[in-house]
């Protein structure tokens, strides 16, 4: 086979088959296809799209490039959850132990940060001296012990992603569905858990900035669970503005702490609920009712909570030591008016130009800064009423940048539903 011909088939919009797939896959691993070359058919990719049997194979092809983790010595039924990535997404934080009060097993490979998103370990990894890299058999104790574990990515899994992913992050084939949902599905199912939930987000701080590309991305990534004998369920949701208050590592974990202990901006306690509602569900085999009962119920006497510092002492992290910046300062509203937009993509983007964010995989972050609103859309802010919180450290930003970030007016517009739709 020869890569000028593999391009030139899919600039020419043709379908490539497996083993197509599967030489370009393992070359470009092996060295023998060179960054140039998959750029160039990446971008014919995005551009003319795949078919659904070449986006399977793809998955599946990246899918056995590494290790499958094999999860069979843990006691239950895993039930996993991934989000696209969103600005404000702390739902895992307080997602795994709520799951596992439920009685639910999680066993969970996180990753970190890229961009204007946040990522599940940095936050984890605020809390001081928590661990987040353990050994395999300890980390298979800790989940048959406590039900609950979550970790950094580990091993040999999906080492073609890991470098197809880096390319396409820098040579802006990012956006393109089927390489997105190959991406997601070969690592999660390589993770090796039961039962899949993926939570797509949609909006302006969001992968996905529309609807249509959103559901036909969740409809991919169900049909290629299915396929692999997974249970798979797509939530599409609302990335419109960041979730809950706070942006930023160690502010995203003190929310989290708050919200287990009964405290909580409302689009977060509704979508966390209802996806831990979900994954109770399939976890247990019970219906949707029975499961937001038991959720509410975990939440309201405190065992969630109980569950989230078990999780952090097991995985030797200090609850009482978060890293969080003693610089502070208010931003206030120039205006009176109803808020009625938050851009997601600045703010996360201004975290980041504050220290809580990466350009490279590689880049050490400041996991103490970060902003806390204190205006969701639709609420009414007066003006020189405090906006924001900003804790800095050796970067600040300009009020201006922030104040740019909010669309203010007296008249209240109508506010987008938080959950759009759900695939099965």
């Amino acid at each position: 086979m020869n890569i000028i011909d593999i391009i030139n088939k899919k600039r020419n919009n043709q379908e490539l088959s497996y083993e197509e797939l599967e030489y370009v896959v393992n070359s470009y691993l092996n060295n023998q296809i060179k960054d140039y070359q998959m750029s160039s058919l990446l971008m014919a990719i995005t551009i003319n799209g795949m078919s659904d049997d070449e986006t399977i194979n793809l998955t599946n092809i990246m899918l056995n490039s590494g290790d499958i983790l094999d999860l069979s010595e843990i006691n239950g039924v895993v039930v996993d959850k991934h989000s696209t990535g969103g600005v404000g997404d702390k739902t895992t934080l307080v997602l795994a132990p709520l799951v596992s009060a439920c009685g639910v097993t999680i066993a969970k490979m996180s990753g970190r940060g890229l961009g204007h998103t946040g990522g599940t370990i940095d936050k984890l990894e605020a809390i001081n001296n928590f661990q987040v890299d353990i050994p395999n058999d300890d980390f298979v104790k800790q989940v048959n012990d406590i039900n609950v574990a979550l970790i950094s990515q580990k091993g040999n899994l999906v080492p073609a992603d890991k470098k197809i992913y880096a390319l396409r992050d820098v040579t802006g084939t990012t956006s393109s569905i089927p390489l997105i949902a190959s991406s997601i599905m070969s690592k999660k199912l390589a993770s090796g858990a039961d039962k899949i939930l993926i939570d797509v987000k949609v909006g302006n701080g969001a992968l996905i900035n529309n609807i249509e590309d959103a559901r036909r991305l969740a409809k991919l990534m169900v049909k290629i669970g299915n396929q692999n004998n997974k249970e798979t369920i797509c939530i599409l949701t609302n990335m419109e503005e960041p979730l809950g208050y706070a942006i930023g590592n160690g502010v995203e974990v003190m929310e989290s702490i708050n919200f287990l202990k009964g405290e909580s901006a409302e689009d977060l306690y509704v979508l966390t609920t209802s996806l831990a509602a979900i994954m109770v569900s399939i976890g247990k085999n019970i219906n949707i009712k029975e499961a937001l009962a038991e959720v509410i119920e975990k939440l309201k006497n405190g065992e969630a909570y109980q569950k989230f510092l078990e999780m952090v002492k097991y995985q030797k992290g200090n609850i009482d030591d978060i890293h969080i910046s003693s610089k502070v300062h208010s931003i206030k509203s120039n205006k009176d008016g109803y808020v009625n937009k938050i851009d997601s993509l600045k703010i996360g983007n201004l975290v980041k130009q504050l220290g809580g964010g990466r350009t490279n995989k590689e880049d050490l972050i400041n996991h103490g800064v970060g902003i806390v609103l204190n205006k969701k859309v639709g609420d009414f802010v007066f003006e020189n009423e405090e906006l924001v919180k900003v804790y800095y450290g050796d970067k600040d930003v300009k009020i201006k940048d922030i104040l740019d970030c909010f669309s203010i007016d007296i008249v209240n517009e109508d506010k987008k539903p938080l959950i759009y739709e759900v695939f099965k």
